[in-house]
């Protein structure tokens, strides 16, 4: 089968009961917004997802998905190394993220 999920082409192949999907392999997507994030998550557990942790989660498919923001790169590599300590204490403790509190983490003195 074959698609476009967001102006890119996929390639579906029914592996059957000898594949299934695992954490090995998980789409990833950087989400600007709190809203970009909350509506991502809301649209990807209904109906059987998982909310897993760290802004993992798996889909009703079982398909692995990490939603978070695309500040949270930048936060992480931070040259303050307490600095990017913090955001990921903060980050741990999550499972969809937020991103006011993980910029609280990153700001705090």
């Amino acid at each position: 089968m074959s698609f476009e999920l967001f102006g890119q082409p996929w390639l579906a192949l029914n592996g059957g009961p000898h594949f299934s999907f695992n954490d090995g392999v998980s789409f990833i997507v950087n989400c600007d917004t709190q809203g970009e994030i909350d509506r991502l998550w809301t649209a990807l557990t209904v109906d059987g997802g998982t909310p897993v942790q760290c802004g993992w989660l798996k889909d009703k498919f079982g398909v692995p998905w990490q939603i978070v923001p695309r500040a949270l790169g930048e936060m992480m590599s931070d040259p303050n190394a307490d600095r990017a300590n913090r955001v990921m204490q903060a980050l741990l403790q999550m499972v969809k993220l937020d991103i006011a509190g993980l910029k609280r983490a990153f700001e705090q003195t």
